[in-house]
């Protein structure tokens, strides 16, 4: 005679249900909150915009100096702080162009942590949110033509680093598009303030001002490009309202 199944413990039963809860997507969401959070609180209690004033420490020096920056340019952004500063910076302490190669570095790697994040703790929740019309465009352009669409977003500065890693991570974009997107896209406009940081001792070179003047153009067209996207879509609506 077969022994009765024994029937499952409430202990069990409890133990499986806070599992399930745990990896919801609304948890996995909070706990993405909560990492972003404790991010911006660190970089506001340790302030890394010092390396602006008081420079690299002597002890780090060469390739390791360079690397050590990328990682930590890479960590900053992911935890909000503006790249601007951060590429001026990498100018200003190591010259053009190991102070290029750290930014791109640190900027493709603070979009992979960025984007790593927003796909695993933030996309099972907001996916469902893409209800309103601007938000289903820009997720059916990054998903559809990821790769072409993030490089202009890197291109034109016009769209927040950050806003744009986490659109991608929520919607299907793969990684490999993503990160080659922004590796080059982000090339020109971390180029011109890398530039104007190792310029910054002689404003009235003509390299500085080339740079600035990169800079101030490249906003503008974004400014520009911006407003009549705006208005496009603006005058769409009033069209598909009044049909």
């Amino acid at each position: 005679m077969l022994d009765p199944v024994p029937a499952a413990r409430p202990a069990d039963g409890l133990a499986l249900r806070c599992g399930r809860a745990l990896l919801s997507p609304w948890s996995r969401f909070s706990l993405l909150v909560v990492v972003l959070l404790s991010a911006v609180t660190a970089v506001l209690l340790y302030e890394p915009q010092r390396l602006l004033e008081s420079g690299w420490p002597p002890q780090v020096s060469g390739a390791g100096a360079v690397i050590l920056f990328a990682l930590a340019y890479g960590l900053c952004t992911a935890a909000f702080v503006p790249r601007p500063l951060l590429n001026l910076a990498a100018g200003a302490l190591f010259g053009t162009q190991a102070g290029l190669t750290a930014a791109v570095a640190g900027t493709v790697l603070g979009a992979g942590i960025s984007f790593t994040l927003g796909r695993y703790l933030g996309q099972g929740a907001l996916r469902p949110l893409l209800r309103g019309r601007w938000l289903k465009a820009a997720d059916g352009q990054l998903s559809r033509h990821g790769f072409r669409s993030m490089l202009a977003v890197r291109l034109f500065p016009g769209v927040p680093f950050a806003a744009a890693n986490y659109c991608a991570a929520v919607s299907r974009m793969g990684y490999g598009p993503f990160l080659l997107a922004t590796g080059l896209g982000s090339i020109p406009n971390t180029a011109a303030y890398v530039i104007a940081g190792s310029e910054a001792s002689s404003p009235t070179s003509p390299t500085f001002l080339i740079a600035m003047g990169f800079i101030v153009v490249t906003g503008c067209g974004a400014a520009v490009v911006a407003w009549c996207k705006r208005h496009r879509l603006r005058t769409r609506e009033g069209s598909a309202g009044t049909g």
